[in-house]
C-alpha cells in the first residue's frame, strides 16, 4: 500500500524539465576543444570531459557526470579492476587534471 504512494513520487524524479527562460542549453562549463582519453574505443564516452585537462581538479564539482567516476591522485592505491564504462580523472601533483582514462 505505501508503495502505491511512492510511485508517483518515482517517477516525477525522472522527468526532465526544460532550462528556464533565457538560460541556453550550451551554457557548459566545458570547452569544445581539448585532449580525449586513451581508453579502449572511448567505452566510458569520456571524450566529451577531455577539455577538462589541464583545469583545476576543482573543475570536476562543476560537471553532472552520469556513471561511473574514479578520481585518482598521486600516491594513492588504485585496485586494477577494469571496468570499460568507468570514466578514470588523474589528478597531477599541481592538483590539475593530467589525464582522463577508459577502465
Amino acid at each position: 500500500m505505501r508503495l502505491a504512494f511512492a510511485a508517483p513520487l518515482l517517477l516525477a524524479a525522472c522527468v526532465s524539465t526544460p532550462p528556464p527562460s533565457g538560460v541556453s542549453d550550451s551554457a557548459s562549463p566545458l570547452p569544445q576543444s581539448g585532449t580525449y582519453p586513451t581508453g579502449v574505443e572511448n567505452s566510458c564516452d569520456g571524450e566529451r570531459f577531455g577539455p577538462l585537462v589541464g583545469r583545476d581538479a576543482t573543475a570536476l564539482e562543476r560537471v553532472l557526470i552520469m556513471g561511473q567516476v574514479r578520481i585518482i591522485r598521486p600516491g594513492m592505491v588504485v585496485a586494477q579492476d577494469f571496468r570499460p564504462e568507468r570514466i578514470n580523472f588523474e589528478i597531477g601533483t599541481d592538483e590539475r587534471i593530467a589525464r582522463i582514462t577508459c577502465g
